[in-house]
């Protein structure tokens, strides 16, 4: 298990670089913690590698790699409660349902402005 210190601070820069829109470093971050990590938190952890890669995939110009991680993703972290870990986790699910739909619908996806994760205070 990782060390309480390190773990929080990996997980902050992990939330930083995907704010940056650094998704592959952010995936390689929250990597650091999710291989230690232990139920009841791994599968959070992968919900938000999951949708990190999704965006990178998706700014690479690979949709089906944002099509298969991003449901994924969000599905896992709709299990935890909206404000989990510290961080606005409704907010971030609320901003990954319009790319979800379009997704759905087979849509561009160009016009969505890609999400951030806000702290909460």
């Amino acid at each position: 298990m990782m060390e309480a210190a390190r773990k929080t601070e990996t997980f902050w820069r992990g939330i930083d670089c995907f704010n940056r829109r650094e998704f592959f470093t952010c995936h390689e971050l929250l990597e650091e913690i999710w291989l230690q990590e232990s139920e009841p938190e791994k599968p959070y952890y992968q919900g938000l590698i999951q949708v990190a890669a999704a965006f990178h995939h998706f700014l690479n110009g690979n949709r089906a790699g944002t099509e298969s991680l991003l449901p994924a993703g969000v599905e896992k972290l709709r299990h935890y409660p909206r404000d989990y870990n510290g961080i606005d986790l409704a907010g971030l699910l609320a901003d990954l349902q319009p790319w979800l739909e379009r997704l759905d619908l087979r849509q561009s996806l160009d016009a969505l402005p890609l999400p951030t994760i806000r702290r909460l205070a």
